[in-house]
């Protein structure tokens, strides 16, 4: 059994490449295209597909991983669960759907908004990433205008935007890597000053946090909804306990994510390791599974 990591060549691959070869000497880093051609049943695959810098879909190769599936690969992150963990609208309903804590949610396109939410709203791209293209509305003429700006971009023309009721921002929030249905690392991201949004790409920064049980629970079930193998999951807190925001199933990390005394890079490899078919199937079955 061989574990393929199929994605470019980042930094976050590099090191996953370098601590899956801990676990597994013959781990390989490949283009998705050369992992299709290499794997063989009982082989796992790692797919690191991630947004378009377009924000209007996902890179090219789901079909590929659909078509490693029915051949017999482990495909972690299989095909629907980085469709749903990208589409917004599609993690939306899932989460919303299994009674995961999520903001009440609602699709926009040049008809305008047709469900109503309570003000402030996020506005964002359903394929979105690295906090483009994010803007929140406090009224109805706000979100009016944002939309009117949005129309003329190429991805709003082919799927309109995804609007959310605000979550009260804190100025941080907690992003934990959740690998086939265990906590694996996490970290707490603070806004730049100024800014209420707490991307890195925004000049955000990482602190590192152990995260709270209920967060921890919260993330492993957002993952088994959707059936991710390695997602990233952004909680933000409020009274009521911790809100799902997003899932990112491309999720990049740093050794920061690292939880006291662990490497996270390591924890991961050791979680997707390749097993058993039939031993697999035993661990998705119990609660809290993929």
């Amino acid at each position: 059994m061989a574990l393929l990591l199929a994605g470019r060549l980042t930094p976050t691959n590099v090191a996953l490449l370098d601590a899956f070869r801990a676990v597994d000497p013959t781990a390989s880093l490949l283009p998705l295209e050369d992992a299709v051609r290499r794997a063989r049943q009982g082989d796992t695959v790692l797919a690191r597909l991630d947004v378009l810098p377009t924000l209007d879909g996902i890179e090219p190769g789901l079909r590929d991983l659909e078509a490693l599936a029915r051949r017999g690969v482990q495909v972690v992150n299989p095909a629907g669960a980085i469709l749903t963990a990208h589409d917004k609208l599609a993690t939306a309903i899932k989460l919303r759907t299994a009674g995961v804590p999520h903001p009440r949610t609602a699709h926009v396109g040049d008809e305008g908004l047709l469900t109503p939410l309570d003000y402030p709203v996020v506005v964002k791209p359903r394929f979105g990433s690295w906090g483009r293209d994010v803007v929140r509305c406090h009224d109805e003429c706000e979100l009016a205008a944002t939309i009117a700006e949005f129309s003329s971009r190429p991805w709003f023309r082919r799927q309109g935007a995804l609007v959310q009721e605000l979550v009260p921002p804190l100025g941080y929030d907690l992003r934990i890597l959740v690998a086939r249905g265990q906590v694996v690392g996490a970290i707490q991201r603070v806004s730049a000053p100024g800014e209420w949004r707490t991307n890195i790409a925004l000049g955000g920064r990482r602190l590192p946090i152990v995260p709270p049980a209920e967060a921890c629970a919260t993330a492993i079930e957002a993952a088994a909804t959707i059936g991710g193998g390695l997602l990233g999951v952004d909680l933000l807190p409020t009274r009521y306990g911790y809100t799902v925001i997003e899932l990112n199933g491309c999720v990049d990390f740093t050794f920061e994510y690292s939880l006291p005394g662990e490497d996270v890079f390591l924890e991961v490899a050791r979680a997707l390791r390749p097993v058993p078919v039939a031993a697999l199937a035993a661990v998705e079955a119990l609660p809290g599974g993929e």
